[in-house]
């Protein structure tokens, strides 16, 4: 794991990301359950973009400190399995830091791991065609300003929740949408 981190650290340096060291010295196993509550790893921070997590926890399963607060001792099991799964919104960093993240994944994941699932709503990790991962930010950059604009210019009703308001520009424009 040491020299996995330490490639990541190296590489968070070239791009000029920021970066935290959590546990280097890991004392896990194979197992179901982890041994302790610690994270091992590294996250770095892309500009515009929230942390990118290669941690882990002593059952050598990716995880993070925020996952593991919210959920690891969750009464709920159905909530328990979020623990593991890790997700980083890249849609303000761009294309290139997207790119980026997912060939950084793609390179540790094949030299480090016996076993990874991406899923990467930009279709970059299944294609690697920069053509369809600029049309996807393209799409998601269009709905993003027109739900701004909506909550901009649609005047919220008298004693309308926030809930009920969203949920009525969320209606509006999905009908629009379908014009």
């Amino acid at each position: 794991m040491n020299e996995m981190i330490g490639e990541i650290e190296d590489i968070a340096k070239v791009f000029k990301w920021n970066f935290h060291l959590f546990e280097r010295n890991f004392r896990g196993t194979f197992s179901d359950e982890p041994i302790d509550e610690l994270i091992y790893g590294i996250s770095v921070s892309p500009p515009d973009c929230e942390p990118v997590w290669f941690t882990f926890l002593s059952n050598r399963r990716m995880s993070n400190p925020v996952n593991l607060r919210l959920f690891y001792n969750s009464p709920k099991e159905e909530e328990r399995k979020y623990v593991y799964m890790l997700s980083t919104k890249t849609q303000y960093a761009g294309i290139k830091v997207h790119a980026a993240i997912i060939q950084l994944f793609r390179y540790i994941s094949e030299k480090y791991f016996n076993r990874f699932e991406m899923l990467d709503e930009g279709k970059y990790w299944e294609t690697s065609d920069i053509k369809i991962l600029e049309e996807t930010f393209a799409r998601y950059t269009s709905l993003i300003d027109t739900f701004g604009d909506a909550l901009n210019h649609v005047p919220r009703k008298e004693n309308e929740s926030i809930e009920a308001f969203i949920g009525r520009i969320f209606r509006e424009l999905n009908k629009n949408s379908q014009k």
